[in-house]
Parts: structure tokens; C-alpha cells; sequence
């Protein structure tokens, strides 16, 4: 069991080494599940990556819009290019928040409590002009990347082509993208923004189709809590609302409820929403499998037993969650830690158990010759 730590949504952003320290030194002894390090790619800080690499980062996350915060600004081609001429012969990974700003917002006089208002304003070609701007360049410098939370289906083409060319490429998308449709979104509703926006319930399809051929590589929570205030829940403004769903506790049900209804497997849930992931983040030697050395992370489960979410079933610290009524199917029943039983029906440990997973450095080019 382990939980990547965002690099934004923090204070201070993991940008420089010496954010990440303080970080670390924050997070020691108070962590309940093992936990690794993403860093963030913004401009003027390429000198930090190398670093930080050395320092136990398991990769870094840039914005190519506009990330919400303002300490972690989005990056330009001039900045994406040193960026990844300092990541070039690591072996670490790049995560690209895709979308790009090249549409007109819509008319002012348009509703903002309506979800299409908002859903107009993030059209699907952002999606696909910015991960263009990805495929040419993890083709032009082959170091990793990976396109997050993949919200729309017409970008798949562009990743396949680029796959096939030889891009060292992944993709995930999110259990809120597979489990809701813009057109069950009520007007007001702001605690189902997210950015990307869900979309439609055939693009819904079309991304369960590409999950089930391996055009997708995993399936992730994407956690974003806020506090209630930053969702404008009163004022029902998608347009000023935080975009950001919390979905870490209810993904396996999540995930297993629409999947075994369209043929996927057991093992299809551990590849997609552990082993994928922990190969993602460099820790796929001890986390992400069941095998001998590996480490003894267990969810006992119930996969038939169904339940429906409450809000006294939520665990997290603010409430918000845009699945609160609904009928799930599989429940977890006990967490195990490195072999240590860390949740029971309900019940936490009470002691942080959990460590820091630094991710060891490969060698760099420069240092193999």
C-alpha cells in the first residue's frame, strides 16, 4: 500500500530540493501507508531536477494551463525543452497535466451554474492539442512521459501513433471518468468539476474500450479534496468552483463495480490500479505484486458484498464527494501494511506505520560511459 504524494497541492510545492527536505522532514512519523514523492517541472527550476532525482523523487508533473495555484505556474514550450534536456538519460518520468488553452472561453451571458458552461470551456481539443505537444516531445528526446487523468477518448489516436513510433509513453484516466457522465451532472453541482471535465456518457465508453485493448495503461484516483468553501457550493459557479474530486477511498468499488459488469477480471484490477502505477513511480521491485520479496501490501476484500455511500462512510477530512448515494459492489474489509494490519471494518491503526519510499536514481548516461 502506497500513496504518491502530489507536488502541488502543498505548501511549499516540491519544485526545489529544499522544498522537498522540508517536505520529508514534515511527513516523517506521521504517515499511516508508505508513501513516495512526486516533484514539479516549473519554470526557471531545471537546475533543481537532477537533484531532486538524487534526492528520491520519483518523477515530476507540469502544468501546461493554468494549475490553480499560484506558486506552481504552468510551463512553456522554451521551459518544456530544458526540462527535458536536464531529464534526458535519467530514467525519471514526466507527467503532463494535458490540456492546452486554444479555445475562446464561452459568452459571458452563458449560466455558470449549468455544467455545459463549463464543459464548453474545456473542449476536447485541448486535450488533443496538448498531448500532440507531448507525443513530439517525448519522441524528440525519448525520456518518459505520462499524460494524467486522461479525461477524452479523441487523444487515444494520437497516443498509439506515437507508441508505435517509439515514444517511451503512458497514459492513465480516473475512476470519476469511468464511473460519471456530463449528462447526469446537475445544474449548481460544483462538487463534480474536475479538470479535464467528465464528459459524455459514449466518451465514457470509448475510454472503458480503450482500458480493456491496453491503449490505457492504469486506472488512478487523482485525490483532489478541498475544503467546502473552494467548491462555491452555495453559489452553485462551476466557473469559479476548485476542480479537484476526492476518489482514494471509494476506487476499488469504484473501478470493480463498472468493470466486472463489462468482463474484466480480478487480475485485471491488480494490474490496473496497482501493478501499472508502482512501474510508473520506479517501485514496481517491491510494491505493486504479490510475489516473494515483494512487499506484503493486502486488501482483503468482499467482492460481491454491495453498499451504498453515505456521508458517515466517508473518511475524509471534508466531505465533498459527488458519489455520495450511490450503490457500489465490492467492500474492502482489512488493510495490511508490510504485513502489519494497519484498517479493519472501520477501525485505523492508531500508529503511522507507514515510511518514505525514495526511488533509487539510474544511471545517467554521462555517468554509464
Amino acid at each position: 500500500m502506497n500513496i504518491m504524494n502530489p507536488h502541488r497541492n502543498s505548501v511549499p510545492p516540491t519544485t526545489t530540493l529544499d522544498h522537498f527536505h522540508e517536505k520529508l522532514q514534515e511527513a516523517t512519523g506521521k504517515c499511516f501507508v508508505d508513501t513516495a514523492f512526486w516533484g514539479g517541472v516549473i519554470p526557471g527550476n531545471q537546475p533543481e531536477l537532477r537533484p531532486m532525482i538524487h534526492a528520491g523523487v520519483a518523477g515530476f508533473k507540469c502544468f501546461l494551463i493554468h494549475s490553480g495555484v499560484e506558486e506552481f505556474p504552468h510551463v512553456t514550450d522554451s521551459d518544456l525543452h530544458a526540462a527535458m534536456k536536464q531529464l534526458q538519460g535519467t530514467g525519471s518520468v514526466l507527467l503532463f497535466h494535458a490540456e492546452l488553452d486554444v479555445e475562446p472561453k464561452p459568452e459571458e451571458t452563458a449560466d455558470p451554474r449549468q455544467y455545459s458552461t463549463f464543459l464548453q470551456s474545456r473542449p476536447d481539443v485541448m486535450e488533443m492539442e496538448a498531448i500532440r505537444t507531448v507525443t513530439d516531445l517525448c519522441l524528440q528526446y525519448q525520456v518518459r512521459c505520462h499524460i494524467v487523468h486522461l479525461s477524452s477518448a479523441k487523444p487515444l489516436t494520437l497516443i498509439q501513433r506515437a507508441r508505435q513510433a517509439g515514444a517511451p509513453l503512458t497514459v492513465e484516466t480516473t475512476h470519476h471518468y469511468l464511473s460519471l457522465s456530463a449528462e447526469d451532472i446537475p445544474a449548481g453541482a460544483t462538487h463534480f468539476k474536475c479538470c479535464p471535465p467528465i464528459r459524455g456518457a459514449e466518451n465514457r465508453e470509448l475510454l472503458w474500450s480503450a482500458l480493456r485493448d491496453g491503449h490505457i495503461d492504469m486506472v488512478v484516483s487523482d485525490h483532489s479534496p478541498c475544503t467546502p468553501d473552494l467548491k462555491n457550493m452555495e453559489s452553485g459557479d462551476f466557473t469559479q468552483a476548485w476542480g479537484g474530486i476526492s476518489s482514494l477511498q471509494f476506487g476499488l468499488p469504484l473501478f470493480w463495480s463498472s468493470a466486472s459488469k463489462r468482463g474484466f477480471q480480478l487480475s485485471d484490477v491488480v494490474r490496473l490500479l496497482s501493478q501499472e502505477s508502482a512501474r510508473l513511480c520506479g517501485l514496481d521491485q517491491h510494491k505493486g505484486r504479490l510475489s516473494p520479496g515483494y512487499d506484503a501490501d493486502l486488501v482483503v476484500w468482499d467482492p460481491e458484498r454491495e453498499f451504498e455511500i453515505s456521508e458517515a462512510d466517508i473518511h475524509h477530512k471534508n466531505k465533498i464527494t459527488p458519489y455520495l448515494g450511490m450503490r457500489l459492489r465490492g467492500s474492502v474489509r482489512a488493510t495490511i501494511l508490510r504485513g502489519r494490519l494497519v484498517y479493519r471494518d472501520g477501525c485505523f491503526c492508531s500508529t503511522p506505520l507507514g515510511k518514505h519510499l525514495l526511488v533509487q536514481p539510474r544511471k545517467t548516461q554521462d555517468e554509464e560511459q
